[in-house]
């Protein structure tokens, strides 16, 4: 063999065993036998640059040690094993890194879901965020009780929330379905936000068609019944019920004022709306000369309280509003009204009653335009929609129309 050719060969030998070697072990689990009182951790050893030879490196724990059962750190401790391989099969070099591999964190499912509620609990309102935090709650349980406890949020893909989805929809209605995949949403972009997955695939799933049951318009006898009723035994739940007839709130809206927000020399309301910061609203003096005299209570105060007026209240706007509808329910059962009049049953009542009021007067168009700066809807496209939903444009009789048709 020529020199050359042994020269060759040996150089192809070295690099060769260059390669051979190993820049690190395979990830391995101390687990303390088991003992839960201890720490465990993910160990490997990785090759030194300088000396050529594989060192232990630094223990990796991730939070491990925060599962209190034997199960869930089991299965914790086997995941982050898999974690750190991935990591070094993907390149990592603790001594070319300069962040240490502990900064690296995938989320599992529950800890996916506690980070993101802990982070939209100062960002939602308060009502907002119970919603939100109801339905994630249950969302959650729904995933631990399908095997994703121990599992990333990465691994929950678009066929596992359609699932999820359609396990509501049928145990419920569309319309809960619909409101709780715009909740999934927000959740999933906050998880974009924060680089725990890649993109929020929720979009990429239907809304799915549903009739929303509406609060029924009363009849003229069933109104003046239910006043009657109410006059002697139960005067502020009426009162309450008045602002949502002659003021045009929303029960919650109602629910909203405080002494302060009545202004009885301007004649004027001021109410936190749904679609606006706070909005202006004249009196009624139909609703005015009801009013009992504020100016004893301080400004603070609820308006509503619980079965007076001017009283201190301290409790969530939610509660004030069920606390009402659990109230009106008592008189519909009563009553014998069903579930679909309520308390927005009233707004319906009222708004239909004026606008057919104007209509005795104004075009179709003055009598809207007229509607709208009582009712506080932003558009005419809006309102009309509205009025279309409670049936408020009514025709005249056309028995004469119909005459006519016969008789030819």
């Amino acid at each position: 063999m020529s020199k050359f050719v042994a020269y060759l060969k040996s150089v192809h030998e070295n690099v060769h065993d260059l390669k051979m070697k190993k820049q690190y072990s395979i990830p391995k689990i101390y687990d303390a036998d088991g003992d839960l009182s201890k720490r465990w951790y993910v160990y490997y050893s990785y090759r030194n640059p300088e000396t050529g030879k594989l060192e232990r490196q630094v223990n990796i724990s991730s939070g491990l040690n925060n599962y209190k059962t034997f199960k869930g750190r089991t299965k914790a401790v086997k995941i982050l094993r898999q974690v750190v391989e991935d990591i070094l099969i993907n390149g990592f070099n603790p001594y070319e890194e300069t962040e240490p591999l502990d900064v690296v964190k995938k989320y599992t499912v529950p800890e996916a879901f506690d980070f993101i509620l802990d982070l939209k609990k100062g960002v939602l309102s308060p009502s907002s965020f119970r919603d939100f935090k109801s339905r994630m709650k249950q969302f959650k349980e729904w995933l631990i009780s399908h095997g994703w406890e121990y599992r990333f949020i990465t691994s929950v893909n678009k066929d596992v929330v359609i699932s999820y989805l359609n396990y509501v929809m049928k145990k419920t209605s569309a319309s809960n379905r619909n409101n709780t995949r715009s909740n999934i949403s927000l959740f999933y972009t906050a998880l974009v936000d924060n680089n725990i997955v890649e993109r929020n695939f929720i979009a990429e799933i239907n809304v799915v068609k549903s009739a929303p049951e509406r609060n029924k318009t009363y009849t003229v006898t069933q109104e003046k019944k239910i006043f009657e009723y109410l006059v002697k035994d139960y005067p502020v739940l009426l009162l309450f019920i008045k602002f949502i007839s002659y003021n045009f709130l929303r029960p919650i809206e109602v629910c909203r004022l405080k002494v302060g927000d009545i202004d009885i020399l301007s004649k004027q309301l001021h109410v936190k709306a749904k679609n606006k910061a706070v909005k202006i609203k004249i009196i009624p003096e139909v609703l005015l000369s009801e009013l009992p005299d504020l100016s004893k209570f301080p400004l603070n105060n609820s308006l509503f309280s619980l079965d007076t007026i001017g009283g201190g209240w301290e409790t969530e706007i939610d509660n004030k509003r069920n606390y009402y509808s659990k109230q009106f329910s008592k008189i519909k059962a009563e009553l014998g009204l069903g579930k679909e009049y309520g308390l927005y049953s009233f707004r319906h009542t009222f708004i239909t009653k004026l606008y057919r009021e104007f209509r005795k007067e104004f075009t179709p168009f003055e009598a809207k335009s007229k509607l709208m700066l009582i009712t506080g809807h932003f558009t005419m496209d809006a309102l009309e929609k509205y009025l279309r939903d409670i049936d408020a444009e009514l025709p005249e009789d056309y028995s004469d129309a119909i005459k006519c048709a016969n008789s030819e």
